[in-house]
């Protein structure tokens, strides 16, 4: 399987910014979530598996984001750097329980939200 980076690549990302591109990637990984989740709750065939796959996809682009975030090299201030670690770690956690059925994906679908307005520059609702 491609990591998540190139899952999604498209040859337009050239000329994207590298936090164009990470808004990009983000914002297909959670169109995945969403419509797997969604198909659950509706109990469409093989719907399970579509969820298994995007919350394995959204932990690798969480997991790929906090190793970054924890790099020696990365320039963000320290207290970003560990709230997004923090937050690869619900990530992680969260989608364990959703996959026991002890959970739903909506947080998980919210916190890749928040991610994405951060990208964008805005820092309230939708």
């Amino acid at each position: 399987m491609p990591s998540p980076a190139t899952a999604y690549a498209d040859p337009r990302d050239a000329v994207l910014t590298p936090r164009q591109a990470e808004y990009r990637v983000f914002a297909e990984a959670t169109r995945r979530l969403s419509a797997a989740s969604k198909a659950k709750d509706e109990g469409a065939p093989e719907a399970f598996a579509r969820l298994a796959e995007a919350l394995h996809d959204n932990q690798r682009l969480w997991t790929a984001l906090a190793m970054d975030a924890a790099s020696d090299e990365n320039r963000l201030p320290d207290t970003l750097r560990a709230g997004i670690v923090s937050l690869a770690g619900f990530v992680r956690g969260h989608s364990a329980r959703v996959l026991s059925g002890k959970a739903e994906a909506g947080p998980l679908i919210d916190v890749n939200a928040a991610l994405m307005r951060g990208l964008r520059g805005q820092t309230g609702g939708a």
